[in-house]
């Protein structure tokens, strides 16, 4: 997508937080473009590490999570940016372009969803993740709430990441810990 930019130079590309974190010291780019919803850490928590760690690196957010407590979390820990995945490819580039100059950006959906008073302070869950979540509390594997629910396991990953991410928590005990202290099941 960056390819025909000629002011815009890609330094890496990481699928996970773990190896992004690794190569910063020796890549040090200006700016990173990171999905919140990564395999092996929470995108939030990540942002707050590299801020903490490389505060002169700016990072936009990318991502499919619309939930203005999440955009809220991700600007608190030093996004500069946040664009919905659902963005046009020119907009991304005018995100990353914006940002490396300096300035904030957000996508116009982003912007709608913040301007939305935030009623609940958590996000809710869908029916489907309430499943899970209960199940998940009950102790079954990702493999017997598949069993039980008829989905694949790998729907069932999903939403378990997705609740993390959610919630912006690291692991499954902090989740159901968060579930049982605000009633969410």
């Amino acid at each position: 997508m960056l390819a025909g930019e000629k002011d815009i130079i890609c330094a890496g590309s990481f699928t996970n937080g773990k190896d992004m974190l690794q190569q910063l010291q020796s890549l040090q780019p200006d700016l990173i473009v990171m999905d919140i919803n990564l395999p092996d850490c929470n995108g939030i928590e990540l942002c707050r590490e590299v801020k903490q760690k490389y505060p002169a690196i700016q990072i936009i957010a990318l991502s499919i999570n619309n939930q203005p407590g999440i955009i809220r979390k991700m600007i608190d820990t030093g996004a500069s940016g946040y664009v919905l995945k659902d963005a046009a490819q020119q907009e991304i580039v005018e995100a990353i372009r914006t940002v490396a100059a300096g300035k904030e950006y957000f996508s116009r959906s982003a912007t709608l969803l913040l301007r939305k008073p935030d009623n609940d302070h958590l996000p809710a869950l869908t029916r489907r993740e309430k499943e899970i979540l209960e199940k998940i509390a009950d102790g079954l594997t990702n493999q017997q709430i598949a069993n039980e629910l008829f989905v694949d396991v790998s729907t069932v990953s999903s939403h378990r990441k997705n609740m993390l991410a959610k919630y912006g928590v690291q692991n499954t005990a902090a989740l159901i810990k968060l579930a049982i202290t605000e009633k969410l099941i």
